[in-house]
């Protein structure tokens, strides 16, 4: 069997020597392609893998097509929007993701920038704290649990909101659950946004709902840019210069959002999972996800059902 690790941004040498030990003691061959630039280096790469490693690589119809061999592939992460998945089903591949693996860095992120937006972006001003504040988390999935965790640690009051989380779930990790996403907005003055992008979720976050939120408040997204409606966002900021928006992913607008001095915060490039630890706990978890299923027929964690 052949395990392709195909990355643009590859992983840390220590993720991929965790990936090949996996990968050796079940007697795959490991193959890497790592910084590619041009789609047909991955086409060419795919041809005759039984098992495909990404990150954020897009796996379309094409690189199905391309894979005549492939029985599974699994998205280092998360999230998995870079796959297609009915392209999988399609071509009889088993889609995965690995989920929680790089939760805690996503939370410590999330605190991490707020620290920095309470306290004006380090500006030598006067800023607030965030004990006794009103954290909301839009999803209650494992980003929005560590979340929920270390803020109890800064003494906030924690709120969750989740379609698909049972409030006694969310009671049971120490959170108090809304009814709805606008009680939620109503309610906070901070909302952390860790919904996935969905055709439910696409640009959902606008100036209607985060115009809920009350004078000061915080907007927080460390989820996917495709959640935020960003000419409807940038509106609403304009007529609403009491309210901050942070982000780890940069805008299309950026150029415009960096107009609203004081006011928005975005890291140079998507930063959540960007820590060795995580780094590796993705890698290893898809190495043995993928060995658990070509020897053993484990699914646990597949997508496309």
């Amino acid at each position: 069997m052949k395990v392709l690790v195909a990355t643009s941004k590859p992983f840390a040498p220590i993720a991929i020597e965790g990936i090949r030990k996996i990968t050796d003691a079940a007697g795959y061959e490991l193959a890497l392609l790592e910084k590619y630039t041009e789609k047909s280096e991955l086409l060419s790469a795919v041809a005759d893998a039984d098992a495909l490693i990404v990150r954020s690589d897009k796996v379309d119809a094409e690189v199905f097509d391309a894979a005549s061999k492939l029985k599974i592939v699994v998205r280092a992460g998360a999230g998995y929007d870079n796959l297609d998945l009915a392209a999988a089903t399609a071509h009889k591949v088993v889609a995965m993701n690995t989920p929680g693996q790089n939760a805690n860095a996503v939370a410590e992120l999330v605190m991490g920038l707020l620290v920095y937006a309470v306290r004006n972006f380090y500006n030598g001003k006067s800023g607030s704290e965030l004990m006794g504040k009103k954290l909301g988390l839009l999803a209650f999935g494992n980003v929005g649990r560590n979340v929920a965790r270390i803020a109890r640690g800064f003494g906030m009051e924690i709120y969750a909101y989740d379609a698909f989380c049972p409030a006694d779930a969310i009671k049971a990790s120490g959170a108090i659950p809304v009814a709805s996403r606008e009680a939620l907005f109503d309610t906070c003055d901070i909302v952390s946004l860790h919904i996935p992008a969905t055709p439910e979720t696409i640009k959902s976050i606008n100036a209607d709902i985060v115009g809920r939120l009350k004078k000061g408040s915080i907007l927080i997204n460390t989820a996917r840019k495709e959640v935020i409606d960003e000419q409807s966002l940038l509106q609403l900021l304009a007529q609403r210069e009491d309210l901050k928006y942070i982000t780890d992913i940069m805008p299309d607008a950026n150029e415009e959002f960096m107009k609203l001095e004081g006011r928005y915060f975005s890291t140079p490039k998507k930063m959540g999972a960007q820590t060795a630890e995580a780094n590796i706990n993705a890698g290893v978890a898809a190495a043995n996800q993928i060995v658990d299923f070509l020897k053993n027929g484990i699914t646990k964690y597949q997508l496309n059902k």
